[in-house]
């Protein structure tokens, strides 16, 4: 009498199995949830039955199933769209089609199956996975569940298969043909029969093992058998039997009641094998899930299709090269970067937002490594740290095969059209579209415009309406009473409670409490929010306010900044999420009321309208460069007055995108003193990121201007000097770029150099920097070609960056945010700068003072001063030591997070010079190409 082989109790042992499996690896990765999607098309009873019970078993074993019922009149296209979006989820692990359709035409079963993206098909049924399997590849495809389930069975009844004769009665591809492959694979000597396999009973009882799956109600009979062989039966039929109430039982393809009689081991129907195919669906989706976490943590390689250069000589125009290459359909890039659709908003066909989502979907990823491209002090046309980023980016992706991003700045408007032009890098080595980088984007600017000015309105309203009202006039009006009842405003609740009043209901308020409550006392002569416009505009650095009659006479000098120096830009750039930004806004002091106590956004009730009108503008912006690889545009704060970094955001998700083995190419802006010291001062300590490297971009050029050369002026031709080859003005000048490795090494983190080339630069002043540059520290070296090259020419560059990734790294802060602000502030001076010490003006020790008591002290300090020179005087050259640094006044962007020391005079509005770069910007009417951009 054959022992029972029991399903399902060993599928209910296996799904215990594989929960413990899912809880081990969910202790190193607690967001590991293997997705199974089950697509069904209309409403048939039976499948609703077999797709509830898979749904509890994933439930129970920890994963997640969902059910994505089409309609019985969904077309085949419109269920292969619905697949197709499942193939791109990384959320989805597994997919299974119910078969079959219950839709109102015939639709091909054999499409639908292999429209499932092979590395989702649990149920091993396209033609790939089963190509795979006949070839013996087992561990780099999925096994078909019911066949999977049967050898299951087989094994744990303690049968032995190798060398042991089988017989597989059925060919179906969904359990005959892969049974048989399987059970070869363990070294069975292998018979597949079939209805019409002539002699089929003696063919059976040569056999040791029997798997029958042939739709033929209880077709196998005991005589049919071998005595002691292992019997298992897929067979689901349905037989008249009038003794039970639906009429009718379930019976297998075996005479089980008489086989049970012969056979060592058997299944029964039901309770055999369709517990195991459940089960074992179970398993593959888990092991799908796996697979994708060991690719997750390996950093696996994107499929990624770059866009090949034909570099011309000369180098053309920027906008000209831009124009040259078509870049890749957004989509395309999404897609590449394996980005999910409800993570993505598309701003045309070339560019896009991402979703803040995507760091909860990766939050057990590892990041990829982070590089910082700083400079040396530099002239004032520029050392080219934009078009090194981009070549950087293009010869890690394109050229090295590697994940990479770049994560750069958004340029004002005001620059593109004044002087300096735009911000894309240069030459081969650039993001595109050029002309949609260096214009609106996505209007990121335009919200920080909006919302800059929203709060500038609000502060002088507010003054207005106080001088005019009384405090309960005033009250009544902050808290209008509606159908009868008064109710505070979440902000203004938390208004209440920074006053100490700890109420909520507004007519329970005291006089001295509403009047404290209402009335925000403003002291006009402190007021240090602005306007802004994103145009330079000499004639709006002083205006007058208020000269209209209905102002009542409240007029005040103010004046407009450009937008990116606003506030809220570094607020962008600084923030980790929309609860952050959203405090961070409502920190914001504009001014301090009469008793010297600071007033803030939120005291205005005004922090969460700021919010509303950011919500888009946090998400960073997605380009590509010019051989494609991804790029992130995001934020784009002054580097004087503010931390001249592209923000944390973008760089957080680039680093989950690319994984363990990527890399981030993200950009510090002016010279290592300022762009790189706030970067890892200011920027790494709100983002907890700690960076690998450092590049450090210096050209021949500006080594020669700080060795002694002539004055380098925009606009006007290169004296000589710098085309022609001087040993002597690159030995003397390189003090610069030493004292600039000198300071990376303060921060404990490994610097390459890269020497942006020129046509005129010699063979021997490259190599003289490079000597000078590994004894001055820096771990190597390079020069780099990528302006004429692309990636190609900054590929020693890129090599030389993965190398020193590998070095130990012992990144640390500068200074202790605790330390008073004087001694902050005179760490940067002698440290980074080279000064003798720091003399603070009467009004900048009054600041420091007054922000101590306002509890400021522990901000981080963001130095504001010239980038042309290591000193305060622009003029001087090279590496001076001993000087005084005069600090002018001190500043808080609260909001923001640090504390900004000024420097000398530093201008937050330019203005136009004679002739600004919109003369050569045109349109033409007939084709839209926009000319002269650059």
């Amino acid at each position: 009498m054959a022992q029972i082989i029991d399903g399902k109790k060993i599928a209910g042992i296996i799904r215990q199995e594989l929960k413990a499996e899912v809880d081990k690896v969910r202790e190193e990765y607690p967001a590991f949830k293997p997705g199974l999607a089950i697509v069904q098309v209309g409403d048939a009873a039976d499948s609703n039955k077999y797709i509830s019970h898979k749904i509890k078993a994933a439930t129970e074993i920890g994963m997640e199933a969902i059910h994505y019922k089409l309609p019985s009149s969904s077309t085949l296209a419109q269920v292969v769209s619905q697949i197709d979006s499942l193939n791109k989820d990384p959320r989805v692990h597994g997919i299974i089609v119910q078969m079959p359709p219950d839709s109102d035409e015939p639709i091909d079963q054999d499409i639908l199956l292999n429209k499932v993206d092979a590395s989702k098909d649990v149920d091993g049924l396209t033609d790939h996975n089963a190509g795979k399997l006949s070839r013996g590849e087992m561990g780099s495809c999925f096994i078909p569940c019911t066949p999977k389930g049967c050898l299951e069975l087989v094994k744990r009844c303690g049968a032995e298969i190798s060398g042991k004769r089988a017989a597989v009665l059925g060919r179906s591809k969904i359990v005959g043909a892969p049974m048989s492959d399987l059970l070869r694979s363990q070294n069975a000597t292998v018979t597949m029969c079939h209805s019409r396999t002539k002699d089929l009973p003696a063919v059976l009882g040569e056999s040791d093992i029997i798997v029958v799956g042939i739709r033929q109600p209880l077709m196998v009979q005991k005589d049919w058998i071998k005595p002691g062989s292992v019997v298992i039966d897929c067979g689901i039929n349905f037989i008249e039997d009038k003794t039970r109430k639906s009429g009718q039982r379930m019976v297998g393809d075996v005479d089980y009641s008489g086989c049970k009689e012969t056979a060592s081991w058997i299944t029964p129907v039901p309770g055999g094998v369709g517990p195991m195919t459940v089960a074992m669906l179970m398993s593959n989706t888990i092991e799908g899930a796996k697979r994708s976490l060991g690719k997750m943590k390996k950093g696996g390689l994107w499929n990624m299709r770059f866009l090949p250069l034909t570099p011309e000589t000369p180098v053309p125009s920027d906008i000209e090269i831009s124009r040259a290459q078509e870049p890749k359909n957004i989509t395309e890039l999404a897609q590449e970067l394996e980005l999910l659709p409800d993570e993505i908003d598309f701003y045309g066909k070339k560019k896009a937002k991402v979703s803040l989502s995507i760091l909860d979907r990766l939050t057990e990823a590892p990041d990829g490594r982070y590089v910082v491209v700083a400079g040396m002090t530099p002239t004032p046309l520029g050392e080219g740290k934009s078009t090194t980023t981009m070549g950087l980016t293009q010869a890690m992706g394109a050229h090295l095969k590697r994940n990479v991003f770049a994560c750069i700045r958004q340029p004002s408007q005001g620059p593109t059209f004044g002087i300096k032009g735009g911000a894309a890098g240069g030459g081969y080595s650039q993001v595109i579209p050029m002309e949609e980088f260096n214009l609106h984007l996505t209007g990121d600017i335009h919200a920080i415009t909006a919302s800059n000015n929203l709060l500038a309105a609000a502060i002088d309203a507010r003054i207005f309406h106080e001088s005019t009202q009384s405090d309960k006039a005033l009250y009544s009006r902050l808290v209008p009473e509606k159908k009868g009842q008064r109710t505070f405003s979440p902000v203004q609740i938390g208004r209440l409670q920074r006053l100490g009043i700890d109420k909520t209901d507004p007519d329970s308020l005291t006089e001295e409490e509403f009047g404290r409550f209402a009335r925000l006392d403003i002291d006009p002569e402190t007021i240090t929010w602005q306007r802004v416009i994103d145009t330079n505009d000499r004639f709006l650095r002083q205006i007058t306010i208020g000269q209209s009659a209905t102002e009542k006479g409240h007029t005040r000098t103010a004046q407009f900044d450009i937008t990116v120096a606003s506030e809220i830009m570094a607020i962008l750039a600084l923030t980790t999420d929309l609860k952050d930004m959203r405090e961070r806004l409502g920190r914001i002091v504009v001014a301090s009321d009469k008793k010297g106590a600071p007033v803030t956004a939120d005291d205005l009730g005004i922090g969460g309208a700021l919010a509303v009108l950011m919500k888009d503008a946090i998400k960073p912006n997605l380009m590509q460069s010019l051989e494609g690889s991804p790029v992130f545009v995001h934020a784009g704060p002054f580097a004087n007055i503010a931390h001249g970094n592209s923000s944390i955001l973008a760089d957080k998700i680039a680093l989950k995108l690319v994984g363990q083995n990527g890399y981030v190419i993200t950009e510090a802006g002016f010279g290592a003193d300022i762009g790189m010291e706030k970067f890892f001062n200011i920027k790494c300590r709100y983002s907890g990121l700690k960076p690998n490297a450092v590049v450090l971009v210096a050209t021949i050029r500006a080594i020669k201007m700080h060795g002694g050369g002539p004055k380098v002026v925009a606009g006007r031709p290169l004296p000589p000097e710098y085309s022609e080859e001087n040993l002597d003005l690159v030995e003397k000048g390189f003090c610069n770029l030493r004292k600039q490795i000198e300071n990376a090494s303060f921060f404990g983190v490994p610097s390459v150099v890269a020497i942006n080339c020129f046509a005129t630069d010699t063979d021997k002043e490259v190599e003289l920097i490079q000597k000078l540059a590994k004894e001055a520290g820096a771990f190597d070296a390079v020069g780099c070609t990528h302006f004429a090259e692309g990636g190609a020419g900054a590929l020693k560059l890129a090599q030389a960056v993965e190398q020193a990734c590998q070095q130990p790294n012992d990144f640390k802060f500068l200074y202790d945010v605790k330390s008073p602000i004087e001694d902050k502030i005179r760490t940067i001076a002698q440290k980074i700068y080279g000064a003798a010490d720091i003399k603070l003006s009467e009004e900048a020790q009054s600041k420091v003072d007054l922000y101590r008591r306002q509890g400021f002290n522990d901000l981080p300090i963001c130095m504001a001063k010239t980038h042309l020179s290591l000193s305060d005087n622009p003029t001087v050259k090279g590496a001076p030591t001993g000087f005084i640094l005069p600090i002018r006044d001190v500043r808080a962007s609260v909001g923001a997070g640090f504390l900004y020391p000024l420097v000398g005079t530093m201008s937050t509005m330019p203005g136009l010079p004679t002739r600004p770069c919109f003369y050569d910007i045109d349109i033409d009417p007939e084709t839209e190409i926009i000319t002269g951009l650059f």
